[in-house]
């Protein structure tokens, strides 16, 4: 876009060195004589005085010195001829000294005589654009853009051509500054999640100008966003953005492109890097650039559930991690539920989870402690517990483990609940009857005095209690009992936690 702009920017200084041009060969006194060539007739100015002044002020070198020439012709000739060429040359001038806000003021002045001037138009586009990319009063600048973009392009198809202007430098300068109101209509419209309107418009800007990374990045992002996405013109024009991008950035580009690949296509592979290089040289997506990429369809939970346990042995089952077994026990078929039942049920575990909240239960010689665990990274993540052990005594309230501890335990799967499954009913047995020997008090964790109650079993809360994680048999609860805290500096190995696994093609 900045090309573009100098390149506007050129012309009308080309433009006025046209006009030094004819008025050098004329005397200034009197004023030049109109031009010919078939063309509509330039403006004359006929007062000898205002053409000298106006002369001078647009002979100017300095920026400065220009600038006060020119406000002052305009302030003691308001309604020369020559006024809008005179402010045309004033705006430049401002936007060559880098002050903005006389730009904007002077530009709006050449539209208060000339609604239909392309470069006024074009620079009030250009800079509203910019204003709206780095966050500056976004709201004012993008309804700014999007009445100056449309005006422009409006008046490019049926403007006025401007007094003394030949029909080539015209079109010229229609072709410029086109390319200024098509990537600011589609940005407006991307930003107002018009996300059609956006795909014309950008579109129509990248294809005369393709290496404009200032199109090609939102043009990109108006097909990635869409609803539906149109997933080739989008990664081909990011991959495109990909490469015309500076090293500073392009990284970043690449990243987003890639999640969007694996995304649509399950992984990341070869086909993403042809797309990638065949995007730097070739500028518009056509037959082979992009590939052809298909779309991933994910397995379905009960697919994925098979998949972990399809093939494996009693052992590598026992390996899986406990994320593993409750996405089998939650979606798996029965039969692929009893390939991990049989293998854990009844079996001591000694694993690591975090509490979601521990307390006491029952009286007396059968008081023991209840705690609610959340032993999958997914359940950590929600802090939802999955595990509900029972210890083998009851631990002292200063050793109480609290909300959010992480836990190394020993539990004995003895029942679980899941979408697909329902409890058999089995509990806990009591402690007093336990074969297993109650831990010592000192091995617990820390107290959690504020921690709420859990249910006393699995979907069922306990007296006064907020429902516990998993209430109601919609989400998975195994229950443990003969549970023992394990010391942190132990040696036994505990079962790593795991995400639920969301299995993809590897190509």
């Amino acid at each position: 876009m900045k090309t573009t702009v100098l390149a506007m920017i050129l012309a009308c200084a080309l433009s006025a060195g046209a006009q030094e041009a004819a008025q050098s060969q004329t005397s200034p006194q009197p004023p030049p004589s109109a031009g010919g060539g078939g063309q509509q007739a330039a403006p004359e100015i006929k007062d000898p005085n205002e053409y000298n002044a106006y002369v001078g002020a647009i002979q100017q070198k300095d920026p400065t010195s220009k600038i006060s020439a020119l406000e002052a012709f305009l302030a003691q000739y308001p309604n020369s001829v020559m006024k809008t060429t005179a402010l045309e040359q004033l705006m430049n001038t401002y936007l060559q000294a880098g002050n903005q806000p006389k730009v904007l003021e002077t530009a709006k002045r050449v539209l208060t005589g000339e609604s239909c001037n392309l470069r006024a138009l074009a620079l009030l586009t250009y800079l509203a654009r910019q204003n709206v990319a780095s966050g500056q009063n976004p709201q004012q600048n993008l309804a700014d853009l999007a009445q100056y973009s449309g005006k422009g392009l409006e008046c490019s198809k049926s403007g006025p051509k401007p007094a003394g202007m030949s029909a080539d430098d015209y079109e010229k300068l229609k072709k410029q500054t086109s390319i200024i109101f098509t990537g600011g209509a589609g940005f407006a419209a991307l930003q107002n999640k018009d996300n059609a309107t956006a795909q014309t418009d950008l579109r129509a800007a990248v294809e005369a100008e393709p290496d404009d990374l200032q199109n090609v990045y939102p043009l990109a992002m108006s097909y990635l966003t869409a609803n539906p996405p149109d997933f080739n013109n989008g990664i081909f024009f990011i991959a495109r953005a990909a490469n015309l991008a500076p090293a500073s950035s392009s990284p970043q580009i690449i990243a987003y492109a890639q999640k969007v690949y694996k995304n649509y296509h399950g992984s990341v592979d070869d086909k993403w890097n042809q797309t990638l290089f065949c995007a730097k040289t070739t500028k518009q997506p056509q037959q082979g650039c992009p590939p052809e990429i298909s779309k991933y369809t994910p397995p379905t939970p009960a697919q994925q559930a098979h998949d972990i346990v399809n093939g494996k042995t009693l052992e590598q089952i026992q390996q899986l991690s406990f994320g593993e077994w409750e996405l089998v026990l939650s979606a798996g078929s029965p039969e692929d539920q009893d390939k991990v039942w049989n293998v854990i049920k009844n079996r001591p575990l000694q694993m690591e989870g975090t509490v979601i909240s521990a307390h006491d239960v029952g009286d007396g010689a059968s008081r023991t402690t209840e705690v609610q665990i959340a032993a999958s990274e997914d359940d950590i993540e929600k802090k939802q517990a999955d595990i509900t052990l029972t210890m083998t005594g009851a631990i002292p309230p200063r050793q109480m483990p609290k909300l959010g501890d992480t836990l190394d335990f020993e539990g004995t799967p003895l029942d679980y609940t899941s979408p697909v499954h329902a409890s058999s009913g089995a509990t806990p047995a009591p402690s007093a009857s336990s074969n297993a020997t109650a831990p010592p008090t000192d091995a617990a964790a820390q107290a959690n005095p504020g921690a709420a109650p859990a249910a006393t079993t699995p979907g069922a809360p306990a007296q006064g209690a907020a429902p516990a994680a998993g209430a109601g048999g919609t989400t998975f609860m195994m229950t443990m009992e003969k549970g023992k805290l394990l010391q942190k500096a132990g040696t036994t190995p505990k079962k790593p936690t795991a995400r639920r696994p969301t299995r993809r093609p590897q190509h």
